[in-house]
């Protein structure tokens, strides 16, 4: 077992909770928007992580994946959706996906605003210490009080994490949303070939994460982010 600094398991874990729950939450109040109640009558929209969470997918398999670095999957209990009572249901099906992702965009945007607001009001800057790349590169400035650098990891764990979740969110793989979005786009013919690939959709994402084929997407992007912080 590697060394576990579990303060920062902490924090991951409570903003990953918090992150699923926004997400899920977001689903079932967009298909509400479109006329579908079943999220609220079941009680998901909702922040209250309870609400939410799978106990295999929200606790197990991350708190695996942070104790012993194995790569696994994370997810909250799927929103229950009924299609039936959507208003224009392929407009219904492609936001009501796609509004997981995006709430995590969203939750990523807020906690950068908040992050280059404290950049450039000296409290937080370059962290040269960082151990938990890209989570702690930005930390507390010289002579800031001691709750500060825990908030400085606090919000970049935020703003890594979401920033994670969205992009993965968005992969056109089943069960994922992008894969909603992606088939909602296709012609009829195509829609039925694509969906042949919902038996293996996990197989294939597993396989995705363990030849690290996901970094290449998200490595990327995260480093422009944090050029964007310090600029």
């Amino acid at each position: 077992m590697k060394d576990i600094d579990i303060g920062f398991v902490i924090i991951w874990f409570v903003v990953f909770l918090f992150s699923l729950s926004f997400h899920e939450a977001s689903h079932a109040w967009t298909s509400e928007k479109f006329g579908d109640d079943t999220g609220r009558l079941q009680g998901r929209i909702t922040l209250n992580p309870i609400a939410h969470i799978d106990p295999i997918g929200t606790i197990l398999f991350p708190l695996i994946m942070m104790f012993t670095s194995v790569p696994l999957l994370g997810w909250a209990k799927p929103v229950q959706t009924n299609p039936l009572l959507w208003r224009d249901k392929t407009r219904a099906n492609i936001s009501v996906s796609a509004a997981g992702p995006i709430s995590n965009f969203i939750l990523m945007t807020l906690t950068f605003i908040v992050m280059k607001v404290l950049i450039l009001a000296g409290v937080l800057t370059f962290n040269r210490q960082y151990r938990i790349y890209p989570y702690d590169v930005i930390g507390a400035s010289a002579g800031q009080p001691a709750f500060v650098q825990p908030l400085a990891l606090f919000l970049g764990v935020m703003l890594m994490l979401n920033l994670a979740l969205g992009i993965f969110n968005l992969i056109p793989i089943p069960p994922l949303d992008g894969s909603h979005v992606f088939e909602e786009l296709l012609p009829y013919q195509m829609q039925q070939a694509y969906a042949q690939i919902r038996p293996y959709g996990f197989l294939l994402l597993i396989g995705l994460i363990y030849i690290g084929a996901l970094g290449y997407i998200f490595q990327p992007i995260s480093i422009f982010i944090l050029k964007l912080l310090l600029a």
